[in-house]
């Protein structure tokens, strides 16, 4: 909250909005909550995990210790992949991308000294989402933090992983199961927990346009809604607890107009189709900075970059924000980058004037045309999906991929006729070597986390565990609830792969047309 309360620097008395109709009212175009940053500000959640939880556990603690106001894990690729850290195909992988997980004890080192019912935790993890949700409720459990005052997201979000980043495990309708039951566990367990984080992000990352990343995101968030009332769930018992997770690009205007068209459509499908309360017709949404907008040439210019996008994801009303580091482009973020990443956020918090007035953009001509636009080619591009049977059967034909796939051409053939310029790239360039980049020595904490998961195999009650991997799979195969199935193997200190494997044993792998 800015600590002028409503003034500017001059004195000049500032309302908490301006024009109709008001932040806080359907259909949320200009805002959620009716005094928007004015009464609270979005959550400062930076994206951080790599090598073993140690590593991770330092990392989060630098960041809490800096200002930081949530957590958010990224998991390593053999955790996305159901692989255990001394698995064959996990070899050259481990801790490179994020923190490796095998059992509940990695995860319990990650929060080691940071008390789950005081922070709010988000997890990047999609095909094993149920099992890194489960590990995280022992943990809390094992603390002695009770399930209802666990708070945070699990992304959970599979569809995009078939349309944009390939971290798949299972056949598409057992994967969607999996992400109902979440749903349910959420639910029936009273935990302040977002079930599932719908991500435009990962397809605006693989080259979708603004207007794409709305569609094709509210079309699988249309997918979700309609699997979970097939399974007997009601609309307004866990719409509400969705969110959604949007990129910030450097455009600033389209940007904050499509976080406000997304906001306004998402609130009329739900209440038009589904008949949902105003509640469930909110959308809150996590924003990025973009990964991909990110240079390695004068990385130092990704500090402006990274600014000019989170005042858009600010100005666009974003519930929860991560900045990039400027030196992302060239290796894992050092911790003075990550520092003055969430730095950028506390300035335009503080110092800035955005937080004291709901959407402070809104009325502008131009702004309201492009909010306006993107509102009806999203709509166009859904009603183009819908007649392809929706999200599911769009994404197994190769539409969504398609089209994406024509965009980022259509982008990068921009840059390379300077149509589109990139400041020290296509323009403005300087003979330059990039900047060599610490890095740690994956080769040891890869042989550190095989003999950690080895130790927790030797320790445990194999029998306990075995029984419980015996039950998952019998569930598997039947009709179950997959998340108390899942919970007691991760309690016996069944690992990441071997519930993954007991899963693929019953449902089989996904295996691309």
């Amino acid at each position: 909250m800015s600590d002028t309360h409503g003034r500017s620097p001059s004195g000049i008395p500032i309302e908490e909005v301006y024009g109709e109709p008001a932040a806080g009212e359907f259909p949320f175009t200009r805002g959620i909550h009716s005094g928007m940053y004015r009464s609270r500000l979005w959550t400062m959640r930076q994206y951080a995990g790599f090598g073993i939880a140690q590593q991770t556990n330092e990392r989060f603690r630098q960041l809490l210790d800096a200002g930081q106001t949530g957590l958010s894990v990224a998991f390593d690729l053999p955790t996305q992949m159901g692989l255990d850290s001394d698995a064959p195909r996990a070899e050259g992988e481990v801790g490179r991308a994020g923190v490796a997980i095998d059992s509940v004890d990695d995860f319990a080192v990650v929060f080691d000294g940071i008390p789950l019912d005081a922070v709010s935790t988000s997890m990047t993890i999609n095909a094993t989402a149920a099992i890194l949700l489960a590990m995280y409720v022992v943990v809390a459990e094992e603390q002695g933090t009770p399930r209802n005052k666990v708070r945070g997201t699990v992304q959970n979000d599979i569809l995009k992983e078939y349309v944009a980043r390939g971290t798949y495990i299972y056949p598409l309708e057992t994967s969607l199961r999996l992400v109902t039951d979440i749903f349910a566990f959420v639910a029936e367990e009273n935990m302040l927990f977002n079930p599932i984080s719908i991500s435009g992000y990962h397809m605006r990352e693989a080259g979708s346009t603004a207007i794409q990343e709305v569609a094709f995101t509210l079309a699988n968030a249309i997918e979700y809604i309609d699997r979970a009332i097939a399974s007997g769930l009601e609309i307004d018992d866990f719409a509400s607890s969705i969110s959604f997770f949007f990129a910030a690009h450097s455009d600033l205007f389209e940007e904050v107009a499509k976080f406000r068209a997304a906001r306004r459509l998402w609130a009329t499908i739900v209440r038009d189709r589904y008949g949902g309360s105003d509640k469930s017709c909110r959308l809150r949404f996590h924003t990025q900075t973009g990964g991909s907008t990110l240079t390695a040439q004068q990385p130092l210019n990704n500090v402006v970059r990274v600014t000019v996008q989170a005042l858009a994801a600010i100005l666009g009303g974003t519930q929860s924000l991560h900045t990039n580091s400027f030196d992302e482009a060239l290796a894992l973020p050092s911790e003075d980058a990550a520092r003055l990443a969430l730095r950028t956020q506390q300035v335009l918090a503080f110092e800035s004037g955005v937080a004291q007035t709901a959407d402070p953009l809104g009325g502008s001509y131009y702004v309201e045309y492009l909010t306006d636009t993107i509102e009806r080619e999203a709509t166009d591009l859904l009603d183009e999906i819908a007649e392809r049977g929706g999200a599911a059967r769009a994404i197994q034909s190769g539409f969504f991929q398609s089209a994406i796939s024509q965009a980022a051409y259509a982008h990068q053939q921009e840059i390379e006729t300077e149509e589109r310029v990139l400041v020290g790239v296509n323009r403005f360039e300087e003979d330059e070597q990039p900047s060599a980049m610490a890095s740690p020595d994956y080769s040891v904490l890869a042989e550190q986390q095989r003999e950690r998961v080895r130790a927790t195999r030797a320790k445990r009650d194999s029998a306990k565990c075995r029984t419980a991997l015996e039950r998952l799979g019998e569930g598997a195969r039947g009709d179950a609830a997959m998340m108390p199935l899942i919970v007691d193997a991760v309690r016996t200190r069944a690992t990441v792969g071997e519930i993954s494997d007991t899963l693929r044993e019953a449902w089989g792998v996904y295996r691309p047309a």
